[in-house]
């Protein structure tokens, strides 16, 4: 098994010169929501093509794009929404058409047990409910405010987190009472629970991804491409709490 997790600070050091091998191998850029769910698929698509290497980087959507436009060289990117997919296909002559091929939705978590007694949006106004959620340039983050403002609920972020992976962490570590994140960060994460909304948000998180114009390891990326969108690939998905492609 050759899939690799691996950081902005490594992958910024560009291509390796290990010859035909490096042909092979695809660069994977992928919001943090999704990194566990690419793993596996990675992981997967290997099994079924021992000759590719897929290696992914998950992190921040904002964080990934800096890396781009910073000349990371990389062959697909899955953002958390489509105004970083237009982004990034600005930045890249040949990229390709977006794929959607997942969704997702928001959740309000809180640290098993619920210590703060969060019971509804509306408590997140209380004086002694810490709440975070992520920057505004974040997908999440941008999306969190919107079902705020819809909800009528003024809430004030302990800080505003570069990524979901980033408020999850903080709720584990019991820094904080809640967090608006993805419901799958809430499905993977044993540590937390969902509070459930009235009106229940709905799948309104589209998850597509752009093949970008790096040469090397292309045709391993469009053969990863295709994979996410397969029946296996959206079992997968599934298996990790996300909804099918939006409309």
């Amino acid at each position: 098994m050759t899939v690799r997790l691996v950081g902005v600070a490594l992958l910024a050091l560009g291509p390796s010169c290990g010859g035909d091998a490096d042909h092979r191998a695809a660069t994977v850029l992928v919001a943090s929501s999704l990194g566990p769910a690419f793993e596996e698929l990675a992981a997967a698509y290997e099994q079924a093509h021992p000759e590719d290497e897929v290696e992914l980087h998950a992190a921040g959507s904002p964080t990934l794009l800096v890396q781009l436009r910073e000349g990371l060289p990389a062959n697909v990117f899955a953002p958390a929404d489509r105004l970083h997919v237009e982004a990034a296909r600005a930045l890249s002559h040949g990229a390709s058409e977006p794929q959607p091929f997942a969704s997702n939705r928001l959740a309000l978590a809180v640290p098993r047990g619920n210590p703060a007694d969060v019971q509804a949006l509306a408590d997140l106004t209380r004086p002694d409910v810490v709440t975070l959620l992520c920057g505004p340039e974040v997908p999440a983050g941008r999306a969190a405010r919107a079902l705020l403002r819809e909800a009528g609920v003024t809430v004030t972020s302990a800080s505003d987190e570069p990524s979901v992976q980033a408020v999850v962490t903080r709720l584990v570590l019991g820094e904080v009472d809640a967090g608006l994140v993805y419901a799958t960060d809430v499905h993977r994460t044993p540590e937390l629970v969902e509070v459930p909304l009235e009106p229940a948000p709905p799948l309104s998180i589209d998850y597509s991804l752009v093949l970008l114009d790096e040469e090397r390891g292309r045709a391993t990326a469009l053969r990863f491409a295709a994979f996410v969108s397969t029946p296996e690939g959206q079992r997968i998905l599934a298996r990790h709490g996300f909804g099918g492609p939006l409309p």
